[in-house]
């Protein structure tokens, strides 16, 4: 095997490599996880938000 082979056979594995990630990413089955995961930042405490909004004003 030279330089070449080595090169195309590692660019293959890649490429295989990120389709797989791809179909993944995108399969029914994690939407319903993505989804949770997304709007979780929208599920924080009211208390939190006040707190962080007492605590930005007194830097200023």
């Amino acid at each position: 095997m030279d330089y070449g082979t080595l090169r195309g056979i590692f660019t293959v594995l890649i490429f295989v490599l990120f389709i797989i990630i791809v179909l993944w990413a995108y399969s029914k089955n994690r939407k319903s996880k993505f989804d949770k995961i997304a709007n979780s930042i929208f599920d924080e405490n009211d208390d939190k938000e006040v707190k962080n909004k007492q605590e930005t004003n007194n830097n200023v």
